[in-house]
């Protein structure tokens, strides 16, 4: 291959180069814009439970009053919510004992009615800093996370509501407690996002049950690819849990997730083929116009297999340097994207207010989509650029063999 001629022959012809680097930067940015909104989407549904460090949070819901017998509860003053009530303590040691279970948190979350309004509080194991609501903590705006009983912290747009600062005092259910800090909740944390967070003793006690009374545990697995294998084994040791994860969210989310979780690579290869088609028939057509110069080249020596590395060399060039503009287009787009904010609805099992509530809006929060380009998508889509180079090459190869010299230079 004559590598100098290969560059002087595609600066001779720029603008048939231009619109072949032009198909395949078209064809290769949507592959990668689409790709990497795709994962961005699944990032953005799994981000609630990546800040809470989770893969699975087990709750069990409370039983109708015609299933049970009993009469429903009071709606006045601290109570469990519909969704989450209390777990027996050998309830957690068979949710240890389940194999693949890696760590285990609890947490005590109540509701309280009264004349001031409705509010959420979250009682947080400080045993576990690592996983589940305590983590709320790396969002402090304003002091410290509270280390002993009797302190409390509020989330920063409740305090100013209710005119709360540091070092006041803060009254739940007649017993008195000291704010100690204030937090902002972090996007795409709506299954954590309480008004108020304090020690899980204080929360036991405030609910009036034994020590050791919770009603949300969550789950760090040892290989999150067991996720499901896992969830079986836990409704076998115990019926009539709930169990969410970040498939939850895919499920509220229904037919956008599904399309977007399936048929993202089926769209932008479906993209992509159109542009290598383009470019294949554009090749082919600008071989025709060369003819005479492949006749010219034959007549003073040149052999076929010369020829065809010649137009390989042409081709590869090509498909390098569109492939290359392809990927920082797709990913200009895709930067552009990233400031776009898609809603996340709430599960049932995972709503921390009741539908009734005046702040329920809260369990649908958008999230910025989380849009980056791996290096893997990378990889993939020089491949594909280079892959749609040597189709054309392919074909080039073909057409070329059937043209004769002689007959071509009869034409001259």
């Amino acid at each position: 291959m004559y590598y100098r001629y290969v560059l002087k022959e595609l600066g001779h012809h720029r603008q048939r180069m231009l619109v072949n680097c032009l198909g395949i930067a078209v064809g290769i940015a949507l592959f990668v814009s689409i790709n990497a909104v795709s994962a961005a989407y699944r990032e953005a549904v799994s981000l609630p439970f990546k800040n809470l460090g989770a893969d699975l949070v087990v709750q069990r819901p409370e039983m109708r009053a015609v299933d049970s017998g009993q009469p429903a509860q009071s709606m006045r003053g601290i109570r469990l919510p519909i969704s989450s009530q209390l777990l027996a303590a050998g309830d957690l040691e068979k949710l240890r004992a389940v194999p693949g279970v890696d760590a285990l948190s609890a947490a005590l979350l109540l509701w309280e009615f009264d004349r001031g309004g409705f509010r959420t509080i979250m009682g947080v194991d400080l045993a576990q800093p690592s996983l589940g609501p305590v983590r709320v903590k790396d969002w402090l705006a304003k002091g410290r996370f509270p280390d002993r009983e009797g302190e409390v912290v509020l989330e920063k747009h409740y305090a100013k509501f209710h005119n709360a600062q540091l070092g006041d005092p803060f009254a739940i259910s007649g017993r008195s407690f000291t704010v100690v800090g204030l937090l902002e909740i972090k996007e795409g944390s709506q299954i954590a996002a309480a008004n108020i967070y304090l020690p899980l003793a204080d929360a036991q006690a405030l609910l009036g049950k034994e020590a050791g009374s919770v009603n949300t545990i969550y789950l760090r697995l040892k290989d999150p690819s067991l996720l499901n294998r896992i969830k079986t084994e836990v409704l076998k040791g115990l019926p009539g849990v709930s169990i969410a994860s970040s498939d939850s969210f895919l499920e509220v989310m229904g037919g956008v997730s599904r399309i977007s979780d399936q048929f993202a690579l089926v769209v932008s290869l479906v993209a992509l083929g159109g542009a290598i088609f383009l470019i294949i028939k554009t090749m082919l057509a600008n071989l025709v116009e060369r003819a005479r110069e492949i006749g010219i080249l034959k007549a003073v020596g040149w052999t076929g297999a010369d020829v065809r590395k010649q137009l390989m060399g042409e081709v590869f060039v090509q498909a390098l340097l569109g492939g290359i503009a392809g990927i920082v287009a797709g990913y200009l787009i895709s930067y552009l994207l990233g400031y776009l904010s898609i809603p996340v609805s709430t599960p049932w099992e995972m709503n921390l207010t009741p539908a009734f509530a005046k702040d329920a809006a809260a369990a649908a929060q958008t999230i910025s989509l989380p849009v980056s380009l791996s290096a893997s998508l990378i990889a993939a889509s020089l491949a594909l650029s280079l892959a749609a180079g040597g189709l054309a090459s392919y074909f080039m190869a073909r057409r070329m063999a059937k043209m004769k010299p002689a007959d071509i230079l009869r034409q001259l």
